[in-house]
């Protein structure tokens, strides 16, 4: 039995809104026994763990798991070490409490074991724990039996060590959990205790009870326990006398002075540390300096006040609790030794290490020893029957202390002393150690004194009080940093889908911006905050959306969200606003665990989930429309066909939302319907990214950016701004529909790398009157599978004359060619001329360079890059050699072009290189749309320009007794231009775009909600 993987999903998944580890586990020969055919074994597991008797597993009553170990044959180790990793962080002080094995998709024998953390490095190491636990408690006789020596109490008390130093200490997991109970996000900035409460703009911070809104200068001056005391003194509040020293021999005259006993301290210690009280004799008082010399080079010695020691915790100037604390002891009982009397406390199973739970253990250590001694008794030593013996001075928790709550019985002036003094240091949160004889008498009667005033006050002797009521003292703290109706959280838009995520995500933060939002943006391309791009890359995981909702000057956020970060560590956000699935095509199939298309819309569903407000759907993809179902949203449709009865369904009889595209009076319109009405937005040509509405796919991403930004309560004519001022040049989406205009012929630079986008790009390529020839470079990700390969060459092969192939940098496994060669395949099985593919296959800079070589004037040069910015370099570098008919035109809109020139163009293509005869027409253009005016190289490629302005690219790998290319002649047949981009004759060449039919495993009842 082992653990093959481990894999740790910190945010909501496709296993759970919350963060959860998933073991893949093989049980080997273990398959074949069941709990029940191990001899023994039970009783071996639950002698070692007694509490998993209170598991209630699927019976959902305590001892339900024990009832599945026992009955029919038992059950399978899997769900063994599921119940086990759970216990064993319960056991480490993190407690937690959902998990399930399931077998699903897997080999035989093999599981994925999954279980909920608070603590991430607590929760593997409990799933280690728990398989080391279970090979040492089978039969010797099994082969995974492991018969190594192993400490199973050791093991444990490492795993509560681990959890002391990286989980939540319980100050600051009370301030989380009341977060939580609130709804206000948080997020963890370092592995102690520093957490972001709220987004963006409106967060606050906490490091164990100090606050974003604590005042440095208060914590300074309560560091300092001489000036708080006379801050205090001058106020009139009672305090003990005190003064500062520097040695041993002037604490001892000091002490004389004020008369003992006396109080030895720190300066600036806290929890204790250093403190020694009802100091008598000058030895005494030299020890007592040394100790406390430990922890300040300035020591203070102050009268002694007699009484108990009461915490008075004041939070935002009002008084919450008041604990009386009582110094860890041991009580005689006329028989054990104080030893043992120690070893009897610490089975107390509300004791622990530090503060894994909600006492800590005793300790006979020096300071012990001390009192010991000082009392005349060894460890050694058996007390009289009834006899209590102090091991600590002080009566702080971390050292053994306990707790008596007192909130109930303070008395009014001592309540009104304690809010004095907190407010005077300056503290939001502080605790103050008042000493009397009784609290519940007025310190002006009985006596009593504050000794000190602390910032960062720890709430576990009041949320976990040994006697008394726990006092909810975590809630107010939240209360003061987010007063009733202040917000905490931005509005946060997630997009995911197979295509179209990175140019809707800009759209919709496009409009955002113009709203008067502080946008901060994840997308393919990097984080961008305000529109500067902070972080270059691909940003579209966890880390990155941390990136943005960490951000205080955020009020907006709009997050891409791909396949890769839910399939492996899940969303890096607990809720949004919107959720948007724009679509489910066949894309990373086989990697990941996602096999199926149904596998990769139940990725994405993670999304909708999550949604608080609105899902926004594609309601023409059968498989994203059945996900509203799932999603606590309200949906927003977006169809591109208004005849969508799920749709009409949704406007007219539930009066909900939904973007259509319809026919007007100028053509296609985007359609908002909202509570009943219809609101045109605008005619889908006046977007710019739709290039005059040929881009088909770019009017898809326009309607959903409009539900996106309408499900965040942007405005009609904001989003009208938005999506009319959106243009879809380099600078705003690199490698998404960019047209260069600045060579006789026209190049188009696209990022689609899978068929469903090569769909759409085919589409809008034949959608466009060229005078020329329309040349392709086409690649595909080495990742993808050999038929999905093919699927994007087929795609591409209605829309070229001419194709180049080329691989990217990174092969991703592939042998050099692999990938060219099966394009190659792919485009000849559609109907693709074999000689029109260019015979090589080449890197990226080749063919870009090669590609850019054989176009002439008229052309249509679409480039499918990887390296944008490197290509984008290339094409803006490029200096195109004269060639006869240079100067006609490029490209025009479709209906524009009248005659047979584009006809006669293509009979007299030429063959390749600078000396081949070019196209000559003159058929003027009338359109250009989406036009860029020139860029400058950057200095990169500039400095590889030649004398004649052309960058030479690296060599191509010699390819002897090639045919000359491009052929001298193309016999493909173009079809006939539309005048309008909306006739149904345009749609031969993306068969089926953008709406698909439903797969036939789908019934009629998936489209109900």
């Amino acid at each position: 039995m082992q653990i093959l993987e481990t894999r740790v999903y910190r945010g909501p998944n496709l296993y759970a809104l919350g963060p959860v580890i998933r073991l893949r586990v093989d049980l080997g020969e273990l398959e074949a026994y069941p709990t029940n055919r191990l001899p023994g074994f039970n009783e071996r597991l639950l002698e070692l763990v007694p509490t998993l008797h209170e598991h209630s597993c699927s019976y959902g009553e305590p001892g339900g798991f024990v009832r599945r170990l026992r009955e029919d044959e038992g059950t399978w180790m899997g769900h063994v070490l599921e119940h086990l990793a759970i216990e064993l962080q319960c056991l480490a002080g993190t407690p937690v409490s959902y998990g399930k094995t399931r077998s699903e998709g897997l080999p035989a024998g093999q599981y994925h074991v999954i279980y909920s953390f608070a603590e991430e490095a607590v929760g593997t190491a409990a799933g280690e724990l728990g398989l080391l636990a279970i090979r040492h408690l089978l039969p010797a006789d099994r082969a995974a039996f492991d018969p190594a020596p192993f400490d199973f109490r050791a093991r444990c008390e490492a795993l509560v060590r681990l959890a002391q130093r990286r989980a939540f200490g319980p100050s600051t997991g009370a301030l989380v959990r009341a977060a939580e109970e609130r709804d206000i996000p948080w997020i963890r900035l370092n592995d102690r205790s520093l957490v972001q409460l709220g987004h963006g703009k409106f967060q606050r911070r906490i490091q164990a009870t100090i606050t974003s809104e604590t005042r440095h200068t208060a914590v300074e001056i309560a560091s300092d326990k001489r000036l708080t005391n006379q801050i205090l003194a001058d106020l009139g509040l009672p305090v003990p006398r005190q003064v500062r020293v520097y040695d041993a021999e002037e604490a001892v005259e000091e002490a004389a002075g004020l008369g003992c006993p006396v109080v030895v301290k720190p300066l600036d210690g806290n929890h204790g540390k250093g403190v020694s009280i009802g100091l008598r004799t000058a030895e005494q008082v030299r020890a007592a300096f040394d100790q406390a010399a430990a922890y300040s080079s300035t020591v203070i010695v102050e009268t002694f006040q007699e009484g108990n020691d009461y915490r008075l915790l004041v939070v935002n100037g009002k008084l919450l609790a008041v604990a009386q604390r009582v110094p860890g002891h041991v009580v005689g009982d006329g028989n054990r030794t104080v030893a043992e009397l120690v070893e009897l406390v610490n089975q107390d199973p509300r004791r622990g290490v530090g503060h894994e739970k909600v006492l800590t253990r005793l300790e006979l250590d020096d300071q012990a020893r001390r009192l010991l001694a000082e009392a005349g008794l060894t460890p050694e030593s058996v007390l009289p029957a009834g006899r209590v013996f102090y091991l600590r001075s002080t009566g702080n928790l971390s050292t053994g202390g306990t707790s008596i709550d007192k909130t109930d019985v303070i008395h009014y002036d001592n309540r009104i002393m304690a809010e004095r003094g907190v407010r005077a240091i300056g503290l939001d949160v502080g605790g103050v150690d008042f000493i009397s004889p009784d609290v519940a008498r007025s310190h002006k009667e009985a006596g009593g004194a504050i000794v000190e005033i602390n910032a960062a006050p720890g709430f576990r002797m009041h949320t976990a009080p040994t006697e008394g009521t726990p006092r909810d003292v975590a809630g107010p703290v939240i209360d003061m940093l987010f007063p009733q109706g202040t917000p905490y959280r931005i509005p946060i838009a997630a997009v995911t889908g197979t295509n179209g995520k990175t140019t809707t995500t800009r759209m919709v933060g496009h409009i955002l911006k113009l709203s008067g939002h502080t946008v901060g943006m994840a997308t393919s391309d990097g984080v961008y905050i305000d529109g500067v791009l902070t972080v270059k890359g691909d940003m579209t995981g966890p880390w990155a959306s941390h990136l943005v909702l960490r951000d205080p000057t955020v009020d907006a956020a709009v997050l891409e969200t791909a396949r890769g970060g839910i399939v492996r560590t899940g969303l890096g956000w607990r809720k949004c606003s919107v959720g948007a699935v724009l679509n489910v095509a066949s894309d990373h199939l086989g990697m990941g665990g996602v096999e199926s298309l149904d596998d990769l819309a139940r990725v994405k569903q993670v999304i909708v989930e999550v949604a608080r407000d609105f899902c926004v759907l594609n309601a023409d993809d059968p498989r994203v429309l059945r996900m509203a179902r799932h999603s606590p949203a309200r949906p927003i449709y977006v169809t591109m066909d208004p005849r969508n009865e799920r749709v009409a369904a949704h406007v007219r009889h539930e009066r909900g939302a939904a973007v259509s595209l319809e026919e007007g009076l100028s053509g296609r319109v985007i359609v908002l319907y909202q509570n009943g009405e219809q609101v045109p937005l605008l005619p889908a040509r006046q977007v710019p990214a739709t290039v005059e509405g040929y881009a088909v796919h770019n009017i898809q991403n326009a309607m959903f950016a409009a539900a996106i930004a309408h499900g965040m309560g942007i405005g009609v004519e904001n989003i009208r701004q938005g999506l009319r001022t959106f243009t879809a040049d380099f600078f705003q989406t690199p490698g998404r529909l960019n047209f260069y205009n600045e060579h006789p012929f026209r190049v188009l630079l696209d990022y689609a790398h899978n068929a469903h986008g090569m769909h759409a790009m085919a589409r809008t390529v034949r959608g466009l009157a060229v005078h020329g020839r329309r040349i392709g470079v086409l690649a595909a990700p080495g990742d993808r599978r050999d038929e999905d390969i093919a699927a994007l060459a087929a795609a591409a092969a209605p829309a070229f004359d001419l194709v180049l192939l080329r691989e990217d940098d990174n092969r991703r496994g592939r042998p050099p060619g692999e990938v060219g060669e099966l394009l190659r395949r792919g485009l000849t099985a559609a109907g693709f001329p074999e000689d029109h593919i260019a015979p090589a296959v080449y890197n990226e800079e080749q063919a870009v360079a090669k590609a850019l070589d054989t176009a002439r004037a008229g052309d249509l040069l679409v480039i499918f890059g990887d390296n944008l910015q490197r290509v984008w370099d290339q094409i803006v570098s490029f200096r195109a050699a004269a060639h006869p008919g240079d100067e006609a035109p490029v490209v025009a809109a479709r209906g524009a072009h009248q005659g047979n020139a584009e006809d006669e163009a293509l009979a007299a293509a030429a063959v390749a290189g600078d000396a081949s005869p070019a196209l000559n027409t003159s058929a003027a253009a009338v359109a250009r749309p989406g036009a860029a005016g020139r860029e400058e190289p950057s200095a990169a490629v500039a400095s590889l320009s030649g004398a004649s302005g052309r960058r030479e690219p690296p060599a191509a790998p010699a390819a002897p007794d090639l045919p000359v290319w491009p052929p001298a002649a193309l016999t493909r047949q173009q079809p006939a231009p539309s005048a309008d981009p909306g006739d149904p004759g345009n749609l031969l060449d993306a068969a089926g775009w953008p709406a698909q039919p439903p797969p036939p495993d789908l019934a009629a009842d998936d489209f109900d909600d």
